[in-house]
């Protein structure tokens, strides 16, 4: 059987960094092909290619048989080859139906829409969707606008779906129907590439999987031929993943204590609705809930980028409720963002200066009312080797870094004002699984020095492994708080749904 996709030792190169190198890759009709790798493996930058965003230095691109050349996104549409990306491409403030009508070409006229609304109506029924095509995007859940994607590469009969971390924004419910949805699709002879860290999706879902490597091709497998230890193996090869475990330690008293905050949003909607908990001293708090349901505003309340309706946030007996960022990070709060590149970061400036931007003014790095060049360099120089950070030559913009170095950098940054509070919004989303380990060992270091971390997170393994207790967020307030040694992954996701009573 030939493949319907064949990728023959493609490379891509850009300024001081090979991302592919004679990468090979094939997809057969009716599979799901599972794509894995650490990241800067080189996955994006395949399906990237993949996507006529970028042109190969060399290398060939087959389809059914036919050799191909994508010049641009067009020709990667015209060949059946549609995406769905990590961040969803619609348009927030139209329609379900004007953004599958954004996504086909040709729409002369009123009766092509309706044509179109026929088809998509069709295959909502088909596939036993709810979404109501009149409703704005924005009002839509994440999981929704999902399912708004996956109709868009449908309407346009796409014969190869990539699919970029699907689950990511799903609960475990979600993610079942999502998994039932990709089994219709190989039915139906459609070829799904499926990238994911997570090994329990790898392993349910895939029918052969490829392992990339700085770049190359490590190998294919085929289902029956690999299991989560010879994946894992083959992904991270001769690089050390970090031992650590989390052992039984006496939880202290209230550290932080959130009572009946309200935060309202741009849109004038409620984020937070009379929001109450509390954080113990040295707790890992993991907080459960699908994006969009007030996580976000929680950080920044507790962290100072955003003022509260109402309410009052309490550290170590301290009102923090009205201080800003810089007030919070003095009392002793650190913050790890959801958003690591346009928040966490300044992307243009050197690792070393990313590393003291919470801490420029201090003493240590000032001399003569300048900032001491010496110091700030051995200051990176230390971190760099303790946090184990790949930062390439001296001077290297940050934003070259790869996801999980970038994220080291801010771990290292916040970690080194020794803080009493650490609030890590998604610390691993999109790590490799070496760079997972890593972020978690530091966060269980921390909490066997007494620190208290509050983890959100969409990964209930993540939060299972690592957390004390469990507290599930849902449209804005806390539907319930579980022990991790004695509950299920349903039944955090029934309260991520909101379907136990608040």
């Amino acid at each position: 059987m030939k493949p319907v996709l064949e990728i023959k030792n493609v490379t891509k190169t850009f300024p001081g960094v090979k991302a592919l190198d004679g990468v090979c890759l094939s997809i057969y009709e009716g599979e799901i092909h599972t794509l894995l790798g650490e990241n800067g493996a080189g996955k994006s930058t395949l399906m990237n290619v993949l996507n006529g965003l970028y042109k190969p230095d060399s290398g060939e691109i087959f389809i059914d048989g036919k050799h191909n050349i994508f010049m641009s996104p067009k020709d990667s549409i015209k060949a059946k080859i549609g995406m769905v990306h990590q961040h969803f491409m619609l348009v927030k403030n139209h329609t379900v139906l004007e953004n599958i009508l954004l996504s086909v070409e040709g729409l002369k006229s009123i009766f092509n829409k309706k044509a179109i609304r026929i088809q998509v109506e069709e295959i909502l029924t088909r596939f036993n969707m709810d979404v109501d095509l009149d409703e704005p995007m924005w009002k839509l859940s994440i999981g929704t606008q999902q399912w708004v994607e996956l109709v868009k590469l449908l309407i346009r009969d796409c014969r190869i779906l990539i699919l970029d971390e699907p689950t990511a924004v799903l609960t475990p419910q979600e993610a079942e129907k999502l998994f039932a949805f990709l089994g219709k699709l190989r039915e139906e002879g459609k070829s799904i590439v499926f990238i994911s860290h997570k090994m329990r999706e790898v392993m349910a879902l895939s029918d052969r999987v490829t392992i990339l490597k700085k770049g190359t091709t490590v190998k294919s497998l085929t289902k029956g031929n690999f299991d989560e230890n010879v994946l894992a193996s083959l992904m991270i090869g001769g690089d050390e993943i970090p031992k650590w475990e989390r052992a039984p330690k006496k939880i202290g008293d209230d550290i932080l204590t959130i009572a009946y905050i309200s935060v309202d949003n741009d849109k004038g909607l409620k984020d937070l609705k009379e929001f109450s908990m509390s954080l113990k001293k040295g707790e890992i708090l993991g907080i459960a809930g699908i994006a969009g349901n007030g996580q976000k505003a929680l950080s920044e309340v507790i962290t100072g980028l955003k003022a509260p309706k109402s309410g009052t946030v309490i550290l170590e007996g301290l009102d923090i409720t009205r201080a800003d960022c810089r007030n919070s990070q003095l009392s002793g709060i650190a913050h790890v963002p959801e958003d690591r590149k346009a928040v966490g970061i300044a992307p243009d400036m050197s690792v070393d200066d990313n590393l003291i931007l919470k801490s420029y003014k201090d003493k240590k790095f000032i001399k003569y009312f300048l900032q001491d060049k010496k110091a700030i360099k051995q200051n990176a120089e230390e971190l760099i080797d303790c946090y184990d950070i790949k930062a390439g030559p001296p001077g290297n913009p940050v934003r070259l870094l790869s996801g999980g170095n970038i994220q080291k950098v801010i771990i290292a940054r916040e970690m080194s004002l020794n803080p009493k509070v650490l609030i890590a919004l998604y610390p691993t989303r999109g790590l490799d699984i070496g760079s997972a380990e890593y972020v978690h060992k530091v966060i269980i270091d921390a909490r066997n020095r007494n620190m208290s971390t509050i983890v959100i997170s969409e990964d209930l393994d993540e939060l299972l492994k690592l957390s004390d207790r469990i507290a599930v967020m849902f449209c804005g307030r806390i539907t319930g708080v579980v022990d991790p040694e004695n509950t299920t992954r349903e039944e955090i996701g029934l309260l991520m749904s909101g379907s136990c009573d608040i």
